[in-house]
């Protein structure tokens, strides 16, 4: 309960703060390419429900028809200001409002596509018990997620049989540890990270 109070306020408090960042972004979107200014995908949520993510639109309009996963730094399907809102974990922003309506939390397991959840283990199920968040250990360690994909040869394969399993881990190593004090950690060391 106090996780969530958390997450209410300092979500809200995000979302008011950010307003004009939020404007700028979007004008900023609307001049680069065509499309709308949010990119919404289905990923699964806290007991295994589906929930639509939002995300400030970083790629061409249906991009995501030509693969899930982002590989190298010079993804095509990327635009221009596509890069700089990745770069910098902005494009992530509008997920504030996943948290305030209950879908996410700040902290916790990143959301996965059902295509990915489905190949779970029982154990790796685990994860799906609580809020997925907007960042944890995982998002800090693989930071530079698609420029490792981008530097092998099958980077599905490589990403469901070694990236994926470590994120998880990770995941269900947090659970056992969660607490108020951690999650500041991982904020702490999120915002670092990106700076």
């Amino acid at each position: 309960m106090f996780k969530r109070l958390i997450d209410i306020t300092f979500s809200l408090f995000g979302i008011l703060i950010l307003v004009p960042l939020f404007l700028f972004i979007s004008i900023r979107i609307m001049l680069d390419s065509k499309g709308g200014i949010l990119y919404k995908q289905v990923r699964v949520g806290k007991e295994g429900k589906d929930f639509i993510l939002l995300k400030f639109r970083t790629m061409f309009v249906d991009s995501d028809k030509k693969g899930l996963l982002t590989v190298g730094t010079n993804d095509r399907r990327i635009t221009k200001v596509g890069k700089f809102l990745r770069d910098y974990k902005l494009d992530e922003l509008p997920q504030l409002i996943n948290v305030f309506i209950g879908d996410m939390s700040l902290v916790g397991p990143r959301p996965e596509v059902r295509k990915y959840v489905n190949l779970y283990s029982k154990e790796q199920l685990k994860v799906l018990s609580i809020r997925p968040g907007i960042t944890d250990y995982a998002s800090i360690q693989y930071f530079n997620e698609n420029e490792l994909l981008g530097k092998t040869n099958d980077p599905e394969k490589v990403y469901i049989n070694e990236i994926m399993p470590s994120k998880l881990a990770m995941n269900l190593n947090y659970m056992k540890e969660r607490s108020f004090l951690t999650d500041l950690k991982i904020m702490a060391a999120t915002i670092k990270k990106i700076f």
